[in-house]
């Protein structure tokens, strides 16, 4: 089969991904006799199609694990998807809503049933964008939050954590979302934006005279106002503490002046600040310590309720204007003033979240959080970058008890019963027949699902087998190796993933937290639908295909920091795909027509000067790349093997190569050049074979193979520095071998090639080129050269000078190694090029001017590192230098 003449991703890579799946080469072997690798995908949520964020996630996760595959571990990273309560939950209610149903009128059961079509569709979506992206998981292992498997460990961690006494159910307050009418942790709720609202004074009367008066931005919870505190310092109020208020619309109800000095602040307002237990956290605490009675005004979809008198039923729009004009009206309100806070926004659905009084269940955190902290104060599971470990030691120094119950019908029903004849709640891993303390069968199962992180926190182990530890899999891939994740999720699942592990399954879940940023656009603002800014992966994959996107967004992906993605980005990498593309094409058309070409083997002590220069720059690579993979610098291994293939491999080692296929490779010499160009190729595909892998996987599929290769390049061996994959020539120096060609060869060929085209003369039309080495021993090398820079450069005579310049008109160019000249008589028109070096002569003229005003300038001079004086210095001798070769190639001119 030939390679096709034009670069088109869409005709091989669904064929090259059904190659890999009908191989199975993907499928982790416990029993291989190899060292294991793992890694769990986290999981996407059932709620839709994945985004450009989930692109970049699972581009470095199958980055890591094609790596450890190709050096030869048993490598698994194991797929799944999450059920994600609240998130899919509302977009099913919501597809509900527009067909005018709902889900009350369908039942709890009819209601699952639509949420489990709508998974198994989006499900299918999710699955086919993986396997377009290139994910190597072990598909036959795919799991999901609600399988039966994945239900038992849930069961099982709930009850043992109960029966552990970490686990209670208790009357506190919560967060609440009136949209979705279910609590929520504190971390589904959104405090960042500020907005701008109304600070309300109004006053209370004093039994017995006088007033007190308060602000809140919330004047509906006064409704549920149940104290007034002060300082107990503060004289202005001493007098009053343990007097009582009177509520405008609660006359009969006792309100206290308490002294307080956690919450009362002599320095704020008028120091004196209404008390709402059952709406305020901090209100709540201060309830707690001075014993006081706690009312809650709201019904469950925020309104007023019956605790609210008058204004029951109203929402809280409406019962803030309402209670403005009565207060207005019976002479308590002080007026309104604009004020800048932060309400507490639910994240699924942007409605005000209302601290609310409820029984929930909760999960007391302290325990497990100290733990937890120790794996990474000691390196046990180390983060990269380590700059998060103070954001995740901050969290769990101060974390707090964990509501895990929502008021929810999809997802992890709580194992919990109560009987309805004693009052009994039993937590239990089976459903019971009757009431364990008085028998009676009138028994009900509690209502609530569990928080849809609880499981998620079990992932790690849960795929495994987990709580069945003896199982083979837990036993060969727990812990696993490496967990990639945002780190905008480090609370609600890295920290919750360690405790659990750390708890449940007697180790950490992973060694390695690779933490990335967030992928934005091209102006580093974030991506969004309201925006109109958001990025379809699936739709940048059709136009520069797969490998492309996941090459630009491993090289952006510097670990933890955003990355700015741009189509000028995506389509100076589809070019650089397609540049290899056509090197790959130009080595294969050097092959026999009948295919019986083979590398030549031990050929090391055979290699010429181009053969050493190309296998010291791979083998450069190779280090280079090697570290990169080892560090996550994916990025930088992706900007080395680019700059490697696209500069050393397709600009020069190709092209110096082309003259020795100028009569095929019957020849020992073409053959040999052949070999090592398809040697060092054969290796750079393995090296970006975990960044691009379908392109490399169907160029090397058209590679003459060596024996003992396998039949796919995603299981080869990776090329390392003990083990580069190329015969490397005794006493090898690289540096000489880089420095003979770099200043010989190339610098010559490239100079002469710069001097035809800035002045106009065709690549084919030959010329007289004289070379000046500028270092001794350079025109020895430059000798070695003569040939192959007379055919690239289609120079017609070539001789290499060490007397002064001859006095003719010229193109001549000074580099680093060698001075290039061009005699222009019969070359080019005279007054073009009389311009470019006048042109070129200005130029030079104005940084010269720049860099002497600063040399000129005592604060730099006296201010500035010396290296950065002495380069500045540097700078300005070479300028002068070159100034004055442009003088003398203009003065030939005449």
């Amino acid at each position: 089969m030939s390679l096709e003449k034009a670069f088109r991703p869409e005709t091989y890579e669904s064929r090259v991904g059904k190659m890999w799946d009908d191989a199975e080469l993907f499928r982790a072997r416990p029993d291989r006799d190899a060292p294991s690798f793992s890694l769990v995908i986290p999981p996407p949520n059932v709620t839709g199609a994945l985004h450009i964020g989930h692109a970049l996630d699972y581009t470095l996760q199958d980055i890591v694990t094609r790596w450890h595959r190709m050096r030869g571990y048993d490598a698994l990273w194991n797929p799944g998807s999450d059920h994600a309560g609240i998130a899919t939950q509302m977009v099913v209610e919501r597809q509900l809503r527009e067909q005018g149903r709902s889900r009350q009128e369908l039942g709890r059961e009819a209601f699952v049933e639509e949420v489990w079509k709508w998974k198994e569709h989006y499900h299918q979506r999710i699955v086919s964008t993986l396997r377009r992206l290139g994910c190597s998981c072990d598909w036959s292992r795919e799991r999901f939050t609600l399988d039966p498997g994945f239900s038992k460990a849930v069961r099982e961690t709930f009850v043992r954590l109960y029966e552990d006494g970490l686990i209670y159910r208790g009357t506190r307050l919560i967060n609440w979302s009136p949209a979705l009418r279910t609590s929520l942790s504190d971390l589904e709720v959104d405090r960042d934006e500020p907005e701008e609202g109304e600070l309300w004074s109004f006053a209370y009367a004093i039994e017995g005279g006088g007033e007190i008066v308060v602000a809140t931005t919330r004047p509906e919870t006064m409704l549920g106002d149940t104290a007034v505190a002060v300082h107990p310092d503060d004289e202005r109020w001493k007098d009053v503490i343990g007097k009582h208020v009177i509520h405008p619309f609660f006359p009969e109800r006792e309100i206290p002046i308490i002294a307080d000095a956690i919450l009362a602040d002599p320095e704020t307002g008028t120091g004196a600040v209404k008390i709402t237990p059952a709406h305020d956290f901090n209100d709540f605490e201060c309830g707690k310590r001075h014993g006081l009675a706690m009312i809650n005004i709201l019904t469950e979809d925020a309104k007023i309720n019956e605790n609210g008198g008058p204004f029951e039923g109203l929402d809280c729009v409406e019962a803030r204007k309402a209670i403005k004009n009565e207060l207005e009206e019976k002479g308590f309100f002080r007026g309104t003033k604009k004020h800048m806070y932060a309400p507490g926004r639910c994240q699924r659905s942007g409605c005000i979240v209302e601290p609310r009084l409820s029984t929930q269940w909760f999960l007391k955190m302290e325990e497990l959080a100290e733990p937890a902290l120790e794996a990474v104060r000691s390196k046990t599971i180390r983060f990269v970058p380590e700059s998060w470990e103070k954001t995740y030691f901050h969290w769990l120094e101060n974390i707090q008890d964990w509501c895990v119950s929502r008021q929810l019908w999809w997802g992890h029903r709580i194992p919990a019963w109560f009987c309805e004849a004693c009052g009994e709640v039993m937590v239990l891993r089976e459903a019971p027949e009757a009431c364990a303390s008085c028998s009676s069968q009138r028994i009900r199962q509690d209502e609530d699902v569990l928080d849809t992180w609880f499981s998620s926190q079990l992932w790690p182990f849960g795929v495994f087998g987990w709580p069945n530890e003896d199982d083979k899999d837990f036993a060969r891939y727990y812990p696993t190796d490496v967990l990639v994740t945002g780190f905008d999720i480090i609370f609600f699942w890295v920290a919750r993933m360690i405790m659990s592990g750390l708890r449940l399954a007697g180790d950490v879940p992973f060694r390695t937290v690779l933490f990335h940023g967030m992928v934005r656009d091209a102006e580093g603002l974030k991506m969004s639908k309201t925006r109109g800014n958001a990025i379809d992966p699936a739709a940048i994959c059709d136009e520069h295909g797969v490998d492309a996107v996941r090459f630009t967004l491993a090289a952006l992906a510097s670990p933890g920091s955003d990355l700015a993605l741009s189509d000028e980005r995506l389509g100076g990498y589809r070019a650089f795909l397609n540049k290899l593309w056509n090197a790959a094409r130009f080595i294969l058309l050097q092959l026999p027509e009948d295919e019986s070409f083979e590398r030549l083997d031990d050929y090391a002590d055979e290699a010429d000067d181009l053969d050493r220069y190309l296998v010291g720059e791979y083998l450069d690579l190779v280090d280079s790349v090697d570290k990169a993979y080892r560090a996550f610098r994916y990025d930088h291994a992706s900007q080395q093997i680019y700059h490697f293939l696209w500069n050393r491999y397709c600009d020069w080692s190709i092209e110096l190569s082309k003259p020795d296929f100028s009569d095929g490779c019957g020849s020992r010499r073409a053959q040999l050049r052949l070999t090592v160009l398809l040697d060092v190729l054969d290796g750079a595909l393995r090296l970006l074979h975990p960044i691009a892998p379908f392109i490399t996987e169907e160029l090397w599929q058209h590679l003459p193979r060596r024996a003992g290769d396998p039949d796919h390049l995603a299981v080869a061996q990776m090329p390392s520095p003990e083990d580069p994959a190329v015969p490397v020539p005794t006493a090898f120096d690289r540096a000489a071998a880089r420095e003979l060609v770099a200043s010989w060869l190339i610098e010559p060929v490239s100079g002469a090639r710069a001097l035809k085209t800035g002045a106009g003369i065709s690549p084919g039309k030959e010329v007289i080129l004289r070379l000046r080495p500028r270092r001794e021993g350079g025109a020895a090398a430059i000798e070695r050269f003569r040939e192959r820079i007379a055919h690239l450069v289609r120079a017609s005579e070539i001789t290499i000078e060490t007397e002064p310049p001859r006095d003719e008109a010229a193109l001549t160019q000074v580099l680093e190694s060698v001075e290039v000249i061009i005699p222009m008589a019969g070359a080019l028109d005279l007054e073009k090029e009389r311009l470019r070096l006048e042109k070129e002569q200005a130029k030079i003229e104005k940084e010269l001017v720049g860099c002497r005003r600063k040399l000129e300038n005592p604060a730099f001079v006296d201010r500035a590192p010396e290296a950065v004086v002495a380069k500045e210095r540097d700078r300005v001798s070479s300028l002068e230098s070159r100034l004055e070769e442009l003088v003398r190639s203009l003065e030939k001119l005449g």
